[in-house]
């Protein structure tokens, strides 16, 4: 991710307060009020303004937006891949249309700064929706040996109806990670945003829509967790269900698809991710910049955030001190002023919980940089990058996901047992190794229990590479051609003819 370009001159502050938001739920191809008539307001943890008043909607409004789904799956998944193709390259060219649009709504509601969402949230999930577009008719089936006499066709099919949970931290992109190859592959959506980041998904229905997308392809369903997340969890109709988000949640929605429908799964979860500093690395400050962008970016609110830095005896004061400058850039502003720094945690709730476990590293550690919460246009939803060192390895900070721009310092003597610390977690998502020796890295990346190992650099990712976890981060895969196995399955058709 490249966050280092300017973002465009540009009166941000006077753009959102000119911004008119429709906070309605998106059915059927068309906005919609919740059944009840129920609202509540979403509120930027920015300043803390009302940015709209989100449909609240319960498990009657889910199975309309299923229904809708289920009417035109026929038709979509007949369409042909040639012509999702079209329609989805149709609505990534209207997305780079209204790219600013989509930054500041994706910035509004989620504290993140704006040149975060210009320069990389936003053209990020354009091109994931590009890149699965073009993907889409270039799925090959399969000729597989048979017995004389007879032919065998493997072709991947459509689930059917899909339901996408995806949590705050990255409203867009995440979402796009799901619908992107299931609507490719010629399923229908019912997508749910977390209840405090609806506002950029919901307008990117409507840019389906005017993309041309058939009435109830893609629907968006507003509401929380326990109303709407349950009812799609439990629904009868629903055939797949992808979600991003906590361990907790991931068990509650395996045990309703056993209580329903079996509906397939795909779960990516929780992370504690250690990045493995060792005494050869080559260059120690690019080590120690990427290390602090591992740990602290977006507001350390990532699932593969970097936030167990385990460094080397021998160098450990060294790095320490390079940490501590390079966390410096990552002290908080005014999101839509700063052109450098972090943003908001999503909401002053969260930043008390965080600053929770800033306490207990202090109280049973030492605070090596940061630690203070800030107040920025009147919210207190702001949190200094924060390095806690001194504490014993089976230190809950060390174990729990804390979500929030927090990482702890912690050295080690061997190769064995740099490894025997990194995977001492109950998770299995990322982790970085840094080393100038292509064997140990190779060797140590083996020996990782984690979905992706980065090795002299962090938290690496792109379209053409499968991103999941293993162990309680969960199981299957977003991104690359791997994420077709979550909405499609194999179907054989057998000819025989003597």
């Amino acid at each position: 991710m490249n966050t280092t370009s300017a973002a465009p001159t540009f009166d941000w502050r006077g753009r959102a307060d000119a911004l008119a938001v429709d906070g309605r739920a998106f059915l059927g191809g068309r906005r919609a009020a919740a059944g009840t008539g129920l609202t509540r307001p979403t509120i930027s943890p920015i300043d803390g303004r009302v940015l709209a008043e989100l449909a609240a909607c319960g498990a009657h409004d889910v199975d309309i937006a299923v229904a809708a789904a289920r009417r035109a799956f026929p038709e979509w998944s007949r369409l042909g891949a040639e012509k999702r193709k079209e329609l989805l390259l149709a609505l990534a060219a209207l997305m780079e249309q209204h790219a600013d649009e989509l930054a500041l709504l994706e910035t509004l509601d989620s504290g993140k700064p704006i040149l975060q969402t210009t320069t990389v949230d936003v053209p990020g999930a354009i091109s994931t929706l590009r890149w699965y577009a073009e993907a889409a008719d270039k799925q090959n089936g399969e000729l597989p040996a048979v017995p004389p006499g007879a032919t065998a066709l493997v072709t991947r099919e459509p689930l059917g109806v899909v339901a996408a949970i995806v949590p705050w931290n990255f409203p867009l992109e995440i979402a796009v990670w799901k619908l992107a190859p299931a609507l490719a592959s010629g399923n229908t959506v019912v997508l749910k945003p977390a209840e405090q980041t609806s506002l950029s998904v919901l307008r990117l229905a409507e840019l389906a829509a005017e993309a041309g997308f058939p009435d109830g392809v893609l629907n968006i369903i507003t509401g929380t967790g326990r109303e709407v997340g349950a009812a799609l969890a439990h629904h009868m109709d629903v055939d797949a269900l992808a979600f991003t988000g906590s361990t907790a949640v991931s068990r509650t929605l395996l045990e309703a698809s056993g209580r329903s429908n079996l509906k397939r799964l795909s779960l990516e979860a929780g992370g504690k991710s250690s990045n493995i500093i060792f005494a050869d690395t080559a260059d120690l400050p690019e080590a120690a910049a990427k290390a602090a962008f591992g740990a602290f970016y977006n507001q350390g609110q990532v699932c593969s955030a970097n936030s167990r830095i385990l460094v080397q005896r021998d160098i450990h004061d060294e790095f320490a001190a390079l940490l501590v400058d390079a966390a410096a850039g990552y002290r908080p502003a005014d999101p839509l002023a700063g052109l450098e720094g972090n943003g908001a945690l999503i909401s002053s709730a969260h930043a008390n919980d965080v600053e929770g476990w800033i306490r207990r590293g202090r109280a049973d550690g030492e605070v090596l940089f940061g630690g203070e919460r800030r107040e920025i246009r009147g919210s207190d939803a702001y949190l200094e990058p924060t390095l806690l060192g001194g504490l014993g390895s089976d230190h809950d900070v060390h174990r729990d996901e804390i979500f929030g721009p927090v990482a702890v310092l912690h050295p080690f003597d061997s190769e064995e047992e740099a490894v025997r610390l990194a995977n001492a977690t109950d998770y299995g998502l990322a982790a970085s190794v840094w080393t100038s020796n292509l064997s140990r890295g190779h060797r140590v990346a083996g020996e990782l229990l984690a979905g992706t190992v980065s090795v002299n650099t962090v938290d690496a990712l792109g379209n053409t590479t499968p991103f999941g976890g293993f162990k309680q981060s969960g199981f299957g895969r977003d991104l690359s051609l791997h994420a077709f196995d979550n909405y499609t399955a194999p179907k054989t058709t057998w000819i025989q003819f003597g």
